[in-house]
């Protein structure tokens, strides 16, 4: 809001006197420069002017800088009047002023170098309403009031009903006084985010403000109005701080209360700018039952290097009263990190981290959180990973990864501290210079890999203990491929290749029989030790295309059928040097077999021989079909099959049951590639006993059909709008986050510590016009999710699993929303989870209601507040949520 309207005096004196010239020392004879009477200066459309100081030869002693530094341009549409003898120069009709970076804009522009004054102000249009208010600009400061008057001596200036945008707020008063650049005092002034500042559906009223632009607003009693309706809202003073940088503050804590915990106040805490590229927020609950949660929120980011964000939460729950049977106490706790590095940066180096890990427990009992989707799912991962390319010949490939997989039901907690990962790019030892690769010879070509793991398999209770690294498994795996590919007989493609695998292990089993506790016992042995084992496989495949030609008058006028049959043989020996004996019953008439590297990271060495042809066949069905579009000539390509894969192998060496059983898998997408349906089942030629076991009699054999169908399951998810939406907005990214899933059918999750955000997918544009009746297209999105599983392992011929998730969001109205996510379990018989969303969008303010009516966790929240975040205090948020039960 920084008015300096001196340099527009200048401008117009400047232009007046433009014709004049300057000398250093005399001055010639005085000659009129303005005609006797008042002269106006007319154009055709708008007059363009501007004005140059000459720049005048004058000694060093006394040479001055000049009064202006830039060229200074003006224009009016009807005219610009010079009155000499009153000293005024008037602008009028879309009067426009440029000056450096100072725009002045307005109906009439009025300089009055007599008294040293600036006037602004509005002018009447044909039908006697006032337009084109002054528009002052700065900078990035714009001010629009109704008119101004400026002192270009004193630099003083009186506003009148300015308009000002202050970070969020916009100030309307209706006299502001400019003391100086920095200073301003207002008279009766409002302050709101609305986008309408003339007709704000809320604002607060004062007498008395005083305004550092870009720094603060200091205001004397304030009273906050609602539709120009005072209400009990007062404060008997405010201070806001203005600044485009973040600035630390203190986070004020909601109330609420809880059935088994008392009352609470949550969501409190301080907020730390600490600078431009990262920041922490530090919260806290607290219960008057003892109950107590902290958490530790801080997001980073470097411009064109890498950004992420840092989540940690600790909560410790008390249920009930000391000494009462049904008292219970724990901790839990929840740690997030999200790292992503710019890829343009380095491209030789990456570096990435997702992590999601804690208590089994902690999306179940959180005082904090509803993650319903989190809550429902059963598995919590992490991974980060540092991955590097070193530009050599050949090539090198270097990844370091820890990963983390924790199931939340058993409390099963799987790692890897770290994975180790090295490849030498792909060597062809006999090809030609010139980088030629035809026959068998000639692509010969062989690489390393290195694999080495650190693997760790605990639980919560020994999560981080020294146990934990105690049982942990280290191996490291090389591998030596060596492969070659050629055409045989022009049509079929032929892969072979040798695979040489060497693992370490840095410790072993030694297995016996303890009499002491008439058990058999896998006793530890420390030391460097190893095993080697090679394989040889082999494959064979084409290509076959069909295509069925129904006519070119028919709807369809071709069906593409494209085949890729494989035959593969895969062989690897005995490795029995590697076993040994042990007694397992102490009396030395049952020997039983093992080896030392049982339970390794990476496997054991095979005993027996494999000696196995595989066949595969793949397929994808096109339809060629008349397209709706009169002016298309080409017909129109719909995939009627995206893949139908049959799969199934023989054991050449197995005394029995020599087929395995086959597997039929496919897919396809519909409705405009909406509809996503995927199926598969296994089918076994073999017949099955009264108990169960597989014999080596054929199904068809036993009364049977050719094939018996032992498992068969389908799903189909269809996601569609009557928009096209990106999939991105889409997502539920803090649900995805927390290990559940990135669609809204397990609900949406609620972010209790920042109700501000919408439950909705908000677009930031503005849909369609709303006319003055109803917005008549309703935007609208549904997904729905259905799975169907089928077991017959024993004949029992049962569906196993048969449900159907659907989730629903539209507008009823250009400003209520209403969404739903439930399903039906018809195995079980039941509903599924149901949760119900509502949302009204009161333009500044944002109110929901969120409604769980049933299940392990019903719920129910309500929320009105401002959206704007320097006003986030002010807001009324209610919740009744059932008491969990600690586990």
């Amino acid at each position: 809001m920084q008015i300096k309207l001196f340099y527009i005096v200048f401008l117009t004196i400047f232009l007046t006197l433009g014709n004049a010239k300057i000398y250093s020392q005399e001055l010639p004879k005085k000659t009129n420069s303005f005609p006797s009477k008042n002269q106006e200066t007319k154009s055709e459309n708008t007059t363009n002017a501007e004005l140059e100081v000459t720049e005048v030869k004058v000694p060093d002693s006394i040479k001055k800088k000049p009064l202006l530094e830039d060229k200074i341009k003006r224009k009016a549409v009807d005219y610009e009047k010079f009155d000499q003898k009153k000293k005024l120069i008037t602008l009028y009709n879309k009067a426009e002023v440029y000056y450096q970076d100072i725009e002045l804009k307005s109906g009439i522009i009025v300089i009055d170098y007599n008294k040293s004054e600036v006037y602004a102000g509005r002018i009447k249009d044909s039908t006697g309403l006032y337009t084109q208010r002054p528009v002052f600009k700065q900078g990035s400061n714009v001010v629009e009031p109704d008119s101004i008057r400026f002192n270009f001596k004193t630099k003083k200036a009186l506003v009148w009903n300015s308009r000002t945008d202050q970070g969020e707020l916009k100030v309307k008063a209706e006299i502001t006084k400019k003391e100086n650049d920095s200073v301003y005092f207002m008279k009766s002034a409002r302050f709101t985010s609305s986008k309408d500042i003339d007709n704000p559906e809320y604002y607060f009223q004062t007498n008395k403000v005083k305004l550092v632009p870009g720094k603060k607003v200091v205001v004397g009693f304030t009273n906050m109005f609602i539709a120009d309706v005072p209400t009990p809202i007062a404060m008997p003073f405010a201070f806001f701080p203005m600044s485009e940088k973040s600035r630390s503050g203190i986070i004020v804590p909601s109330y609420n209360d809880s059935n088994t915990r008392g009352f609470s106040l949550q969501n409190g805490g301080y907020y730390f700018a600490l600078s431009d590229s990262y920041d922490l927020a530090v919260l806290g609950d607290y219960f008057t039952n003892g109950s107590y949660a902290m958490r530790f929120e801080s997001s980073y980011a470097k411009k064109y290097k890498f950004s992420g964000n840092v989540n940690v939460r600790f909560e410790n729950l008390i249920s009930s009263e000391r000494g009462y049977p049904d008292y219970s106490r724990t901790n839990i706790y929840n740690i997030q990190w999200s790292h992503s590095k710019d890829a343009k940066s380095n491209p030789n180096s990456r570096f990435s981290a997702s992590v999601n890990l804690g208590s089994s427990s902690y999306f179940v009992n959180s005082i904090n959180q509803v993650n319903v989707g989190s809550r429902l799912n059963n598995t919590l991962s992490s991974s980060i990973s540092y991955s590097k390319t070193f530009n050599s010949v050949p090539e090198v490939n270097l990844s370091l990864t820890a990963t983390h997989s924790q199931n939340t039901q058993t409390e099963q907690i799987n790692m890897t501290l770290p994975t180790l990962q090295l490849s030498v790019d792909r060597v062809f030892p006999f090809a030609s210079k010139d980088g030629t690769k035809k026959g068998f010879f000639k692509n010969i070509n062989l690489q390393y890999n290195l694999r080495g793991e650190n693997r760790i398999e605990t639980t919560d209770s020994l999560f981080f203990k020294p146990q934990m690294f105690k049982d942990a498994k280290i191996g490291f795996q090389h591998s030596i491929p060596l492969s070659t590919n050629f055409k045989l007989l022009k049509y079929l493609s032929t892969t072979t290749s040798i695979n040489y695998n060497e693992v370490w292990y840095l410790k072993t089993i030694r297995r016996n029989y303890d009499p002491t506790q008439n058990a058999v016992i896998d006793t530890e042995v420390q030391g460097f030790d190893a095993f080697r084992t090679y394989s040889f496989t082999a494959g064979l495949g084409t290509t076959i295309y069909g295509t069925f030609n129904f006519g070119e008058k028919r709807k369809i006028k071709a069906i593409r059928h494209v085949m890729r049959p494989n035959i593969s043989y895969s062989y690897t020996p005995s490795f029995s040097k590697y076993y040994d004996t042990y007694d397992s019953d102490g009396s030395g008439t049952i020997i039983k077999e093992y080896t030392r590297f049982d339970n390794g990271v990476f496997g054991a060495p095979g005993k027996n021989m494999s000696n196995n042809l595989g066949f595969n066949l793949s397929n994808t069905f096109e339809a060629k079909v008349t397209d709706k579009d009169s002016t298309k000539t080409e017909p129109k390509k719909i995939m009627l099959l995206n893949n139908l894969n049959f799969s199934t192998s023989y054991d050449i060496t197995a005394d029995s049951l020599r087929w395995s059983p086959m597997r039929v898998s496919g897919g396809t997408l519909l409705f405009k590639q909406k509809m996503n349906v995927n199926f598969a089942m296994t089918l076994d030629p073999y017949a099955i006993n009264n108990s169960g076991r597989r014999i080596n009699t054929w199904n068809i054999d036993n009364g049977g059909s050719l094939f018996r169908m032992t498992s068969a399951n389908m799903t189909i998810n269809y996601a569609f709008s009557s928009k096209d939406v990106d999939d991105a907005d889409k997502k539920n990214r803090q649900g995805e986050r927390n290990g559940g899933r990135e669609d809204d059918l397990f609900g949406s999750n609620a972010d209790l510590g920042d109700r501000r955000q919408s439950q909705f997918k908000d677009d930031d544009n503005e849909a369609e016009a709303i006319n003055e009746f109803f917005k008549y297209k309703l935007p609208w999105d549904m997904t729905l999710a259905y799975s169907l599983t089928y077991s017959n392992n024993n004949r029992e011929k049962k569906i196993t699993g048969n449900s159907l998730m659907v989730s629903m969001n539209t507008d009823l109205t250009p400003k209520w929303k209403i969404g739903a996510s439930t399903g039906y379990d018809f195995v079980q018989d039941g509903v599924t989870f149901t949760q119900l969303r509502f949302e009204r969008d009161l333009l500044s303010w944002r109110m929901d209601f969120n409604w769980v009516p049933f299940g392990d966790n019903p719920y129910w929240g309500f929320f009105i507040g401002i959206k704007a975040g320097v006003l986030s205090d002010i807001k009324w948020d209610k919740r009744n949520q059932a008491d969990r039960t600690l586990r």
